[in-house]
């Protein structure tokens, strides 16, 4: 565990992370204070004079043409939070409502909101003494930002409403502060707004997903290396010159991976040494480092639109430098949101390959030798077979997670928000595909392991072997007479999570993009 220093300048993703999983500790820097104190003396003084200024002293969305008189602002405040915290369904994961905390204050520390400096050192000491308010599945549709989940964790800062204490029980805010000797936070002129108004949960999914998809992408640049040896595939399609000639970043990392877990290996090209040689293999195998390339340049643009907004202030309004409290549109999600399903769409195109490579191997019209369905006796034994119809099923479900829901938008607010992002909706499909795309890629894992084993006489390659002694090590089991399969395939699943196959392959390999 480590100290976060949240400044004026944004974050990165390696600090979202570490509050987020890490549950490292968050300090703000003389240099945040300092900004939050002059941003609130502007806001102070445009809270004194009489014409109506939106966010300070008026209400809100459909409702800014009321000027609000000074003894009913306090009361403002409170009540967009309670009115706000609106949301419904399971609660969110502790991960992603850490994620959202903290994001939302690095926008607060930026000066930029007109926030107190205690009001922001309070949402460090939540987030330091480990609770986490309790927030919904619905009820944000992406624009003014993620209102309701923002307004839950709001909620919490005021001592009302429920959160999880560190030990993990749910019990009201108000109990959890008190022992943690925090002063409940009493809002005064545009702070109410400035806690809810932010792109802050579909930002934190999407610095998580990224460090997800990041390993499972080398994950499966891995099991498709076993998957050709397994087939008696070539390497020869994975020659760095050959990448070269259509120079995608993303297509020479795979194949470079894919070359480096094959070398040495005695199983590839053995078919095409024999009578009847093979001209080349299927697609789902030759084609293996474009398309998981492809995905790997989608995360790198979504990676940038990350830092991007990891840099960004988002509010409204917004207190400038130079003293204006302007009105404007930055809490729209729209570039976060188009990201988001762009990943569910690479993520499901990187499933739906690895599940024809999977099934490919369980052929035995298309395995180049291996038994049906890589069963010990076939007939009396199903072998793998309802491995790859539960890899199929997920694949389904990814294509159905894959439909963008940034390409709708629901008005809202009496058509004062007539045009939504609905990022919040992205995110949270996009965190099922990630968790389906573990399991896929587990289950090729599983099979293609199986097939090298039962490529007797002949020697895989050095990384090849070092992934399957770990797998058995962790539980993944080998060769043999059908036995409760669902035991292994969640060990392969843990395995995948957990980063153990690129562990596992990289002391041979050297480190893998």
């Amino acid at each position: 565990m480590h100290t976060v220093v949240v400044g004026t300048s944004g974050t990165t993703a390696e600090d979202v992370i570490a509050v987020a999983r890490g549950n490292a500790k968050v300090e703000l820097s003389g240099e945040a204070l300092d900004a939050l104190a002059r941003a609130r003396e502007i806001v102070d003084a445009l809270a004194a004079k009489p014409e109506p200024v939106y966010g300070v002293s008026t209400g809100f969305g459909a409702l800014a043409s009321r000027h609000i008189s000074p003894e009913l602002r306090a009361q403002l405040q409170r009540n967009i939070v309670r009115s706000h915290a609106a949301g419904m369904g399971p609660r969110v994961e502790r991960e992603v409502v850490r994620a959202l905390m903290f994001l939302r204050l690095k926008t607060v520390a930026s000066g930029h909101t007109g926030v107190r400096p205690s009001v922001a050192q309070t949402m460090a000491d939540v987030l330091n003494a480990g609770i986490t308010p309790v927030v919904h599945e619905y009820g944000s549709l992406g624009c003014s930002g993620d209102l309701a989940p923002l307004s839950h964790c709001a909620l919490a800062l005021m001592g009302e409403g429920d959160a999880e204490g560190p030990d993990g029980t749910v019990r009201p805010a108000g109990e959890l502060l008190a022992e943690a000797g925090i002063t409940p936070v009493e809002l005064r002129e545009k702070e109410g707004l400035a806690l809810l108004n932010g792109t802050d949960g579909m930002l934190g999914m999407l610095v998580m997903a990224l460090a997800d998809l990041g390993r499972l992408y080398t994950s499966a640049d891995i099991t498709a290396a076993l998957t050709l040896e397994a087939l008696l595939g070539t390497e020869k399609v994975l020659q760095p010159e050959l990448h070269a000639i259509r120079p995608h970043p993303g297509q020479s990392a795979s194949a470079a991976n894919m070359a480096a877990v094959l070398k040495g290996s005695g199983l590839v090209r053995h078919y095409q040494e024999e009578t009847a040689p093979r001209v080349q293999d299927a697609y789902s195998v030759r084609c293996a480092p474009q398309v998981a390339g492809a995905g790997r340049d989608t995360m790198a643009h979504a990676a940038l639109v990350a830092s991007r907004e990891l840099a960004a202030a988002v509010d409204n309004p917004v207190v400038l430098p130079d003293g204006r409290v302007e009105s404007n549109g930055n809490f729209h999600g729209a570039p976060v949101a188009y990201v988001l399903d762009f990943l569910a769409i690479a993520a499901a195109d990187l499933g739906s390959i690895a599940e024809r490579r999977t099934d490919r191997l369980l052929d035995k019209n298309r395995s180049h030798g291996l038994p049906p369905f890589l069963a010990d006796d076939a007939g009396v034994d199903s072998g793998l077979m309802i491995a790859q119809y539960t890899q199929a099923a997920l694949v389904s479900e990814m294509k159905r997670l894959a439909v963008p829901a940034s390409a709708d938008s629901i008005p809202s607010s009496a058509m004062q928000e007539d045009h939504v992002s609905m990022g919040w909706s992205a995110a949270r499909k996009l965190r099922t595909a990630v968790d389906n795309l573990t399991r896929i890629i587990a289950i090729e894992l599983y099979a293609a392991t199986r097939a090298i084993e039962l490529r007797h006489g002949l020697t895989a390659a050095p990384a090849s072997l070092a992934a399957i002694k770990a797998a058995r090590a962790a539980g993944v089991q080998g060769p043999g007479p059908d036995r409760f399969l669902a035991p292994d395939l969640a060990a392969a699943d843990a395995f995948v999570r957990s980063g153990g196959l690129v562990a596992a392959v990289e002391p041979v390999t050297g480190p893998l993009a």
